[in-house]
């Protein structure tokens, strides 16, 4: 009957979070514990929930259950194919304050937020340069350890960043995407057509 009249006798001691049945409770206090039962047989990932267990075991099986009937594509979680929809959709619920941008997931609004407050919490350990992503320090982190994972196809050489790579693509096929508005000259990198449009303006080089 309790849950019918939404009362929630069992109460947590730490967050006053309410639960119906003391199972539930119970449950919960493992967030505020850091106790994980459900351990993964693969990988040893623990959790404290059995849910959360099964729904980790989708990434070693490849099982994806859940699939967008746009573009076929599949899913662990429902929860993934849900974030995925609003690629389709538009939608994007997560709007930032400071410019009114908006994004379709959380994670990404908390990534742009640092421009605005100009956090920087990801710190090379080698020079203490700081980066507001994580992603972004693990490419400097190739400028200390010498890798270059990407690896042109026609000459072999090396880059640190698949941005780097594409950039260099251009002088073997010639594609030059980066046109001047003013004469219509072609150029391989953006910061060549910004110097180039210099000549127009008169603006000292």
């Amino acid at each position: 009957m309790i849950i019918h009249t939404g009362e929630t006798p069992f109460v947590c001691s730490i967050c006053g979070r309410g639960f119906t049945h003391n199972g539930n409770l119970n449950k919960h206090m493992r967030i505020h514990t850091g106790e994980k039962l459900f351990n993964c047989s693969l990988c040893g990932t623990g959790f404290a929930q059995k849910v959360h267990l099964s729904r980790h075991m989708k990434i070693h099986t490849g099982e994806k259950p859940f699939v967008c009937s746009l573009c076929g594509t599949g899913f662990a979680q429902k929860v993934h194919l849900k974030r995925h929809m609003r690629i389709h959709t538009g939608e994007k619920p997560f709007d930032c304050f400071v410019c009114g941008r908006g994004f379709t997931h959380k994670g990404n609004l908390s990534k742009h937020m640092r421009i605005h407050t100009g956090e920087k919490p990801f710190v090379c350990s080698v020079c203490g340069k700081g980066f507001a992503e994580k992603g972004t320090l693990k490419t400097h982190m190739r400028i200390h350890t010498g890798e270059k994972p990407f690896v042109c196809s026609v000459c072999g050489r090396g880059f640190i960043d698949k941005g780097n790579l594409k950039q260099h693509m251009r002088i073997h096929t010639g594609e030059t995407p980066f046109v001047c508005s003013l004469c219509g000259k072609g150029f391989a990198k953006k910061g060549t057509l910004n110097i180039h449009i210099r000549t127009h303006t008169g603006e000292n080089l």
